[in-house]
């Protein structure tokens, strides 16, 4: 099929900072694109083709955007599923499948495919509410602390909250849950697996992520992770494992946890781009987002190691500052070698919403986490 400077379409559900990513590399390859997303400010907006305003969770607005495209793909997982089972049975190639989405979508299914799959993951329970939670304390059923997640629709440490006391289920919303066990771990790592159709897979180096103690959200992320080569290929071919059970085309995000005796346990995948991929872009021979639109065209996988080791802040909202957007000291960070920003092109900022990323590349990845520290320090994204 010609996807270049053709009649074909790209359908992406989802308009934000990875949707346009993604359109860096649509138009470097003149593929038409059309964009799905609910907010008129969306980052996609400039970037694409065709833009359509719908909810995504809407069966008649995924649908009917659907029927206009050849091959459907997302920069979310919070899309409708019932309508992308009604395209696929129409012909409309959808990557990745409702199926995948299916399993993922949903917290508590995610995790007992892992179990069906001999995947390890950290033990858990189920929970229809969380007000179930309370009584399988008190009868001896869960023991504190424990990490408690929402099934459906948390992202970005919304969702999510360690719970150490029963005073620390207070305003956590009424829903479908889970209670994981507290795991101990050294690391938080992550692998990035690409596949296309023809099953063809490449494996991006392991990245370490270094969180932000209170927004739960990642802070740097490190790549190659400062891990032993033998950890490195576990968490590699678990990462593959999880990739071929769950037999996704586009990109899957796996995230681990590396525990006090090195062993890998599974902490949560997503079907998509991700934060742990964006220093790809200045680092690799081949961006994530490039590699997602290879993948899902069902075209050759390019390379995936790294040219320079590189490292990834996270820009998000200063705390105490929302309204119109001012980058403080930007012109700071880029006057420092190896330093690039990546700005998403949200117009309002509030607290802890993620803005933009900066880049650090450097021959020795230490000194390139020394310049990241500073670049944190530097730059403050606040308001006018």
């Amino acid at each position: 099929m010609n996807y270049f400077s053709s009649n074909f379409k790209l359908g992406i559900l989802g308009g934000g900072q990875l949707g346009k990513m993604l359109l860096y590399n649509t138009r470097k390859f003149d593929i038409y694109t059309c964009v799905l997303e609910s907010s008129n400010e969306a980052p996609c907006k400039t970037a694409c083709d065709e833009f359509h305003l719908g909810d995504l969770m809407d069966y008649d607005a995924v649908y009917n955007f659907g029927k206009q495209v050849d091959v459907l793909t997302i920069e979310i997982e919070n899309v409708n599923i019932n309508a992308l089972e009604a395209l696929e049975k129409e012909g409309v190639k959808v990557y990745p499948s409702a199926k995948t989405l299916r399993i993922i979508q949903n917290k508590a299914t995610q995790k007992l495919f892992y179990v069906d799959h001999n995947i390890p993951t950290s033990p858990f329970t189920r929970f229809a509410f969380t007000s179930e939670i309370k009584e399988a304390i008190n009868h001896g059923g869960l023991k504190l602390p424990f990490v408690w997640k929402c099934a459906q629709f948390g992202y970005d440490g919304t969702g999510v909250k360690i719970v150490r006391s029963i005073d620390d289920l207070t305003n956590l919303p009424n829903v479908e849950c889970i209670a994981e066990n507290l795991v101990p771990f050294k690391n938080e790592l992550a692998v990035i697996v690409a596949r296309n159709a023809n099953g063809e897979t490449k494996t991006y180096p392991v990245v370490e992520m270094e969180f932000h103690p209170e927004a739960n959200q990642v802070e740097y992320v490190i790549c190659p992770a400062r891990i032993d080569a033998a950890v490195a290929k576990k968490a590699e071919d678990i990462a593959l494992k999880v990739s071929k059970a769950i037999n996704h085309v586009g990109l899957l995000a796996v995230e681990m946890f590396q525990t006090e005796n090195d062993d890998i346990l599974i902490n949560e995948v997503a079907p998509r781009p991700h934060n742990s991929g964006h220093q790809t872009i200045e680092a690799s021979y081949t961006s994530q987002f490039e590699q997602h639109i290879r993948a899902v065209l069902n075209l050759p996988l390019g390379r995936t190691d790294n040219k320079v080791g590189g490292v990834m802040v996270n820009l998000v909202g200063a705390e105490g500052f929302s309204g119109n957007v001012v980058y403080e000291n930007i012109e700071k960070i880029m006057n420092m070698d190896g330093v690039t920003p990546h700005i998403y092109g949200k117009k309002q900022t509030r607290p802890f919403r993620k803005m933009g990323h900066v880049t650090i590349v450097n021959e020795d990845l230490n000194e390139a986490r020394r310049i990241a520290e500073e670049v944190k320090k530097a730059i403050r994204v606040i308001s006018e």
